[in-house]
């Protein structure tokens, strides 16, 4: 009976980090990993073991490394500077906290472009890295929305229809 408490506990925390997939005050996809570690205590790892603890666990250490650089590479690549970079990063923290939820999107991209523009950019240049920035956030968005589908999908096929 108490592997279902435990069954319940670690979806709830999968759950929680599926939405963290897009709402950046959440880990998502470390969320998910610990809903595998806390049920992999509790159920002595008979139903999944080293393996894909191992694999799921450097999935979870790339997605990590990824948020943190994809981020600015991508805005690199639509040509910010710098000051769009940290703009995306400023104008994100800021979105959320005046913005909710259409901050998430919206301030990035507003960040962005405020920081290009005063770092002397022209109007063409600072949009560009504003869209950049929109481009990288959605993409990275759904590359984690569809890694967090596969993670919760193994567990599910693993604890309950194997």
């Amino acid at each position: 009976m108490e592997n279902w408490i435990f069954l319940i506990i670690s979806l709830i925390i999968m759950i929680a980090g599926l939405i963290g997939t897009v709402l950046p005050l959440l880990p998502g996809i470390p969320l998910i990993y610990v809903g595998y570690v806390i049920y992999g205590f509790a159920s002595h790892w008979q139903y999944y073991g080293l393996t894909a603890m191992i694999v799921w666990g450097a999935i979870t250490l790339l997605i990590i490394w990824l948020d943190y650089y994809a981020g600015p590479l991508g805005a690199k690549k639509f040509g910010a500077s710098s000051a769009g970079v940290w703009g995306s990063i400023i104008g994100g923290i800021l979105g959320i906290v005046f913005l909710g939820l259409i901050g998430i999107i919206a301030g990035p991209f507003l960040g962005a472009v405020i920081g290009e523009l005063l770092a002397g950019r022209n109007q063409r240049q600072a949009l560009r890295s504003g869209w950049g920035t929109f481009v990288g956030f959605i993409g990275g968005s759904l590359f984690k929305i569809i890694v967090g589908l596969t993670m919760i999908g193994s567990f599910l096929w693993w604890v309950i229809l194997k």
